[in-house]
């Protein structure tokens, strides 16, 4: 493991994403990456009486989910890395109480998926044979936490994005045979002044671009290096900034560039406005449609960058600005 470049770590003996593993709830069930998610939830409780502990079963069922699958045992599992919305990570702190696998806790709003993955490669490299990785985000929890109570039933703008419910896991191993995780490139704070909450999107696009950018100038990559690149959830109004301002950049992405949240949701038929966004997003779509992209040889370079809004409901309140954040991976086979 060397440093390159400004920000980017590159992996000489490339840690294996072993498996993954994914549910959703209904909503999410009914778009077009449906077949490649792993169970899916008839309604957004799951038998549990509020939409909270419902999370908390779902990131725990997604974590049992994906040790099951992937033939390893929980003592096995040297460390584990997980968070999702809620204040407090309260989510994986009660879904995952039970694992006995050392924990940490880690927030990067909904970045935190690809935060997680990059931890656990790093920890790969010294001393953990098998990490964990997961987060969660639940459409219902999140709208009473940041937003206004579901009762009120306010509009929603064109510009504002669909919380994912659903869990996304995976089990990064020291060997193994791919797909590999040969590098990451650590996100740096970008803060536009952005204070609109229902326009994510312009908020974290600016950090998915000083992302990208420094990734290209650290490793001398150009955009055609990958077959895709996603980012977490910018949405359709963060897609286009982001394309115009790496234009700006001298660098053309339109071909090969594509969004977590677009991609999970159908816009036209599902009324989600600018697209999916929470942890649950890119967690999801990754563990559901892109590894299995990745296995199938479909894509055998990614680099996924997930965005997150690191901000609260608090500060909005207080008139702060929403400050952007974007971690990238770049997975080969």
């Amino acid at each position: 493991m060397k440093k390159i470049g400004k920000q980017t770590i590159l992996f000489d003996n490339p840690p294996t994403i072993l498996e993954c593993a994914s549910i959703v709830g209904p909503k999410e069930a009914e778009g077009p990456l449906c077949k490649y998610f792993d169970q899916t939830l008839e309604d957004e409780f799951w038998g549990e009486k509020s939409w909270e502990k419902a999370e908390s079963k779902i990131i725990k069922e997604t974590v049992n989910l994906v040790i099951s699958k992937s033939g390893i045992s929980n003592q096995e599992i040297d460390i584990c890395f997980a968070g999702d919305l809620l204040n407090q990570c309260i989510s994986s702190n009660f879904g995952l109480r039970d694992t006995n696998v050392p924990f940490f806790g880690v927030f990067g709003a909904c970045s935190t998926f690809v935060e997680s993955m990059s931890l656990s490669a790093i920890c790969s490299e010294s001393f953990a044979n098998y990490s964990l990785c997961a987060t969660s985000s639940h459409f219902c929890s999140a709208e009473k936490q940041f937003r206004f109570p579901l009762e009120l039933g306010n509009q929603r703008p064109q510009s504002a994005q669909w919380t994912v419910t659903g869990s996304g896991s995976a089990i990064i191993s020291k060997t193994g045979q791919g797909p590999y995780i040969t590098a990451i490139t650590p996100g740096k704070i970008v803060d536009m002044g952005i204070k609109d909450a229902n326009n994510m999107g312009a908020a974290m696009a600016p950090a998915f671009a000083d992302t990208l950018v420094t990734h290209f100038l650290d490793t001398g990559r150009t955009p055609n290096y990958y077959d895709a690149i996603i980012s977490g959830d910018l949405g359709y109004v963060g897609k286009d900034i982001v394309i115009d301002i790496m234009a700006s950049q001298g660098y053309n992405i339109k071909s090969n560039y594509n969004d977590c949240g677009i991609l999970i949701f159908d816009k036209n038929k599902q009324d989600t406005h600018s697209g999916g966004s929470g942890c649950g997003c890119a967690a999801t779509v990754f563990s559901g449609y892109l590894y299995k992209q990745l296995q199938e040889k479909k894509i055998k370079r990614l680099l996924l960058i997930a965005t997150g809004a690191l901000m609260n409901s608090t500060s909005s309140h207080q008139g702060e600005s929403i400050p952007g954040i974007a971690h990238a991976i770049s997975i080969e086979i």
